[in-house]
């Protein structure tokens, strides 16, 4: 039983630090967020999909970044990450561990 566990439990980690490596360096806009920019002493905010790679600083020139004075993901964005993040590899890893203990038994 404890192999089943360890075995689940490496594919969930694996699976995660795949994922997060993917959208953590390349520059895919699949998250829903806000981009504000400021031109003198207008203000204006743009609910754009954005990247994680922008957040570590990869994936966009500094000469696009000119009058952007933030950047954040809505609350929807934050959940659509942590679900393809850790949803998606946790459900794996929950069928394959389902799956050993039907073997097993």
């Amino acid at each position: 039983m404890k192999q089943h566990q360890r075995k689940a439990l490496l594919i969930f980690i694996s699976v995660s630090f795949i994922l997060a490596l993917v959208f953590f360096t390349l520059p895919i806009n699949l998250f829903d967020g806000v981009i504000i920019e400021e031109n003198g002493i207008s203000r204006v905010e743009h609910e754009r999909p954005l990247s994680l790679s922008y957040f570590i600083g990869l994936g966009y020139d500094e000469a696009d970044m000119a009058n952007v004075a933030d950047f954040y993901l809505t609350t929807k964005g934050k959940i659509i990450a942590f679900i393809f993040i850790f949803g998606f590899p946790g459900i794996l890893a929950y069928r394959i561990w389902l799956k050993s203990n039907v073997k097993s038994q």
